[in-house]
């Protein structure tokens, strides 16, 4: 008698874990997420004297440390990002700063190699022990076109993007650099990236794949501007790749040559996720926003159900609110499971000159479960 009480209490507990189990498993991709911006504390500005900085990545280190990943490059010319950008290094004892400018990751190395002159818009990851810094990189002919008060794109540099892998067992390097893109343009003149592989955003998948999501830029509009700019996708089972591109484009909407910029994936509560900016344009003037979208296999993208997330707008601890030009290069950073940051590039326009610096923005996310 005694046995068979045993037998169906554990039964019962085993009904009660399948239950359960059957519960979490109808709960899985059932959060719907709102996106909110907490207030912004002054310490949580970081730029350098004499430099234009853009975007910032950021990785907690072994030291216990905050190391940003960054594009800067001289103020004194103008917006001569495309061609002059270098990915520098900081650090701090929190994610939101202060930060302090410790290095240059990713230095000049000649115009010989593919990303010989130029290195912009870094996202970094640690990925089993190690970690990988994705970065846009481009080699041309230096030439400054435009002046600060009147901006002028470089197109040889331009058209000469792609996107690069740098790897270190530390944030403090050293960073292993290749020889090739970890994704190169396609051959095929046809194909949605044909001209350009730019601004890559990764995570990895729960199967353990890695998914990588970059804009495009074909062939099918005239030179040197090409187009229409569109986000492929590519999966690999190596951070380093071979990355099989997708026919599939993300974030595309029908009739629009350039709608969206910058995402920034990730994985969690069983949906692939996105933060991207977005691009309208009104009046014949481009209205760049933050929006949400999301995923079931990370292939197929939608908009979030709380779409809109902030139309470039901050509040300061002071409660000062304010607009910037623009608000953009999401980057989230995780710390325990949650994402408790977003830092993004953010400027002003001072006597027709661009004032840039990278932001990091306290992040809300409310749940909603179905």
């Amino acid at each position: 008698m005694k046995y068979i009480k045993i037998l169906v209490i554990a039964l019962l507990i085993l009904q009660s874990c399948a239950q359960k189990s059957k519960k979490s498993a109808a709960n899985v991709g059932g959060n719907d997420f709102k996106i909110e911006f907490g207030k912004v504390a002054k310490k949580s500005v970081f730029s350098e004297e004499g430099m234009s900085i853009w975007g910032g990545s950021l990785v907690k280190g072994e030291d216990n440390l905050y190391h940003m990943f960054y594009s800067r490059w001289p103020k004194a010319p103008g917006w001569i990002w495309v061609s002059h950008s270098e990915i520098a290094h900081a650090v701090s004892d929190s994610p939101f700063g202060p930060f302090k400018f410790k290095d240059v990751a990713l230095k000049v190395r000649g115009a010989e190699y593919w990303d010989g002159l130029c290195t912009h818009n870094p996202t970094v990851h640690k990925f089993n022990g190690k970690y990988y810094l994705y970065y846009m990189g481009n080699t041309g002919d230096l030439k400054i076109d435009g002046t600060p008060e009147k901006e002028q794109l470089n197109w040889v540099h331009r058209n000469n993007q792609r996107i690069g892998v740098a790897v270190a067992d530390s944030p403090s390097g050293p960073w292993k650099r290749f020889d090739k893109p970890v994704v190169d343009v396609s051959k095929d003149d046809n194909a949605h990236d044909a001209l350009v592989t730019s601004n890559p955003s990764v995570c990895q998948t729960p199967e353990g794949k890695y998914l990588i999501v970059y804009k495009g830029v074909g062939k099918k509009y005239p030179l040197p501007n090409g187009g229409p700019v569109v986000h492929c996708v590519a999966i690999a089972d190596s951070p380093t790749g071979p990355f099989v591109k997708r026919e599939k484009l993300a974030f595309e909407i029908k009739g629009e040559r350039f709608p969206a910029e910058d995402p920034y994936i990730w994985f969690q509560d069983g949906k692939y996720r996105a933060i991207v900016k977005r691009i309208k344009e009104i009046d014949k003037k481009r209205v760049f926003s933050l929006v949400q979208y999301e995923s079931k296999d990370g292939f197929d993208w939608v908009p979030s159900k709380y779409h809109e997330i902030s139309e470039r707008i901050v509040q300061w601890e002071d409660g000062r609110v304010q607009q910037f030009t623009h608000l953009e290069r999401p980057q989230v950073f995780f710390e325990n499971g949650k994402a408790v940051a977003l830092l993004c590039a953010a400027d002003t326009i001072v006597n027709k000159v661009r004032q840039s610096f990278n932001i990091q923005i306290p992040l809300i996310i409310k749940k909603e479960q179905l």
